[in-house]
């Protein structure tokens, strides 16, 4: 008989993200792993099969709390512009706090975007993001927030394709002023 674990599986993924999310999947070597979770090689492997598998799990925690924040925002939000606007002006603000560190979902696209588990979960949450976003538009819309001859839909991809634009430009260094007019300007697509 094996013994019992003695770490906490979910503690552990959330320190794994946090590693793959500085430093990429390439960049976070098994021993990394074994040295931030503060296991052993062998427990690392029985709790959680691979790299590639905990990598996938900690991939899955940041779209569900990320996203889920964000659509629960959404869904909340008695006024869609203000609330948008608090939601990418937090993205830029933490962006500009750490840009190094940027966004997990649009790290794990592009450093991984031959890997099909990863583009399909990436894909599912902005899917979320997206349907989220629409949902928010047509009840703004439906109030008359927002001009009668705007598509919502179409709205929610223009914002969900800024919003990770919005994450790669805080990565590459852009400025405060830079990433605050754009979320203005962005903005502007709903009058």
């Amino acid at each position: 008989m094996g013994r019992p674990r003695t770490f906490d599986i979910d503690a552990a993924v959330d320190r794994a993200m946090e590693l793959f999310w500085r430093q990429g999947f390439e960049g976070t070597s098994t021993e990394d792993l074994v040295e931030g979770l503060g296991i052993a090689r062998g427990s690392l492997y029985k709790a959680f099969g691979s790299k590639e598998q905990l990598y996938a799990m900690a991939l899955r925690r940041y779209c569900e709390r990320h996203a889920t924040g964000l659509i629960e925002m959404l869904d909340r939000a008695e006024q869609v512009r203000p609330a948008i606007r608090a939601a990418l002006l937090e993205m830029a603000e933490a962006d500009l706090t750490d840009p190094e560190l940027g966004c997990l979902l649009v790290n794990a696209a592009t450093e991984r975007s031959a890997h099909q588990d990863t583009v399909r979960q990436v894909s599912r949450t902005m899917s979320q993001i997206e349907s989220a976003l629409a949902g928010a538009l047509e009840r703004a819309q439906a109030r008359g927030d927002i001009a009668a001859d705007k598509k919502p839909r179409e709205l929610a991809q223009f914002l969900t394709t800024f919003l990770q634009g919005l994450r790669v430009m805080g990565k590459a260094r852009a400025d405060r002023a830079f990433l605050n007019n754009a979320v203005e300007v962005a903005l502007g697509a709903l009058d």
